[in-house]
């Protein structure tokens, strides 16, 4: 637990991209990679593209706002509250399709997907392709909002 109270002590927050920033509340190394936790808050209209993961499961709670999720066939309006189960295999991708921020907690199991995100933050040149490859994850489409 101590490894865990001073990963909280010691998060940041950066920037993904235009409209959602994002901090790692429990990056995997904390957790001997069983798990990680990332917080996300996100601009209206912000939205991943449809994606899926081949290593990892999702699990997303809303902590304030709504949030649209596109998981596989389904669409499902998700509330404050709510949790959203994305397993490793299944397309998915989330939005915010109201005028407020959405506020949102990541759980992913195994951990280690939040480096891509802290890699994104640092900025520079990203090749993308070599990115999404190395941490297993494939763009199936555009962002679902927009």
């Amino acid at each position: 637990m101590k490894n865990q109270e001073n990963a909280a002590n010691e998060a940041k927050w950066l920037t993904a991209r235009p409209g959602e920033r994002f901090c790692v509340r429990v990056p995997a190394a904390a957790t001997d990679g069983d798990y990680s936790i990332v917080e996300i808050v996100a601009d209206p209209g912000d939205s991943t593209p449809l994606h899926v993961h081949e290593k990892e499961d999702e699990y997303l709670l809303v902590l304030e706002g709504s949030a649209r999720v596109v998981l596989g066939k389904q669409t499902i309006e998700a509330t404050a509250g709510q949790t959203v189960e994305m397993k490793r295999g299944i397309p998915h991708a989330w939005g915010n399709p109201s005028d407020k921020p959405v506020r949102l907690l990541f759980t992913a199991t195994p951990g280690g997907c939040e480096e891509a995100l802290v890699i994104i933050a640092q900025g520079g040149e990203i090749d993308f392709a070599a990115l999404t490859a190395q941490f297993r994850v494939t763009t199936l489409g555009p962002p679902i909002l927009g």
